[in-house]
């Protein structure tokens, strides 16, 4: 039988890269987005992937939103967490907003999404969770306390609930990208982006598909050995 996969965030950037890799990997795929129902329609009629729109911030949302999903298509053996926000600002002129909204988001939703699914994975005895951080959750980034600190919250997540699932079949992982080339990154002024890439041992910035690749493979039958570990993908940026 196919195996479901529920990729948060799945229908842009990275998410649509790890989306399209699964299901041309023969998984049956479903895209969790928030709010741009114009790009999760066209992403829908290009690739013939399922969208459904929830915010995973809001507990109650996503716990509706699984038990949609799993009533309509299956049930989920594979959740990739990726969805995530940016609010950047200094400490001393962030607003408590800017805080929650980024804890909620790229924090708070891991336990929001992974829990629904917990026991159906138990029951079944197979489950593949791979958490998307980042190397600004390995480093800091000024600007960025409250995205780093929730960055970093997934690596301690990751390794306690590894821990936890381990002898039910379930593996838990982290992927750590560096500066990858996305449509945000694209949007960075062209100086400070020459600065970012002088910095990247490699000479350039990774691609969502390397990202893609890397989850393909901590999803599959043969991975079954690695869990609550982290995967950094960065070019050498930061080796942690």
């Amino acid at each position: 039988m196919t195996k479901t996969a529920l990729v948060t965030g799945g229908t842009r950037g990275i998410g649509r890269a790890i989306s399209l890799s699964l299901k041309d990997a023969g998984y049956t795929v479903v895209a969790n987005y928030a709010g741009n129902d114009e790009a999760a329609k066209a992403f829908t009629g290009e690739t013939g992937i399922a969208t459904y729109k929830w915010s995973v911030a809001d507990a109650d949302a996503c716990a509706a939103g699984i038990a949609k999903v799993e009533a309509e298509v299956g049930p989920i053996d594979i959740l990739i967490n990726n969805a995530g926000i940016t609010r950047d600002g200094f400490m001393h002129k962030m607003e408590t907003e800017q805080w929650n909204a980024v804890i909620d988001t790229n924090l708070s939703s891991l336990f929001y999404m992974t829990k629904p699914v917990l026991e159906g994975m138990r029951a079944r005895g197979f489950g593949r969770v791979v958490n998307i951080s980042s190397i600004n959750g390995q480093a800091g980034q000024l600007g960025q306390t409250n995205y780093s600190a929730a960055k970093a919250g997934v690596h301690g997540f990751t390794k306690a609930l590894a821990q936890e699932v381990a002898r039910k079949g379930i593996t838990v992982n982290t992927i750590a990208p560096g500066y990858i080339n996305t449509d945000m990154v694209a949007a960075v002024p062209e100086k400070v982006l020459e600065g970012i890439i002088s910095k990247i041992p490699v000479g350039r910035l990774g691609e969502a598909d390397e990202i893609a690749q890397a989850i393909l493979y901590l999803c599959g039958p043969n991975s079954g050995f690695i869990t609550g570990s982290c995967l950094s993908i960065n070019g050498g940026q930061h080796m942690f």
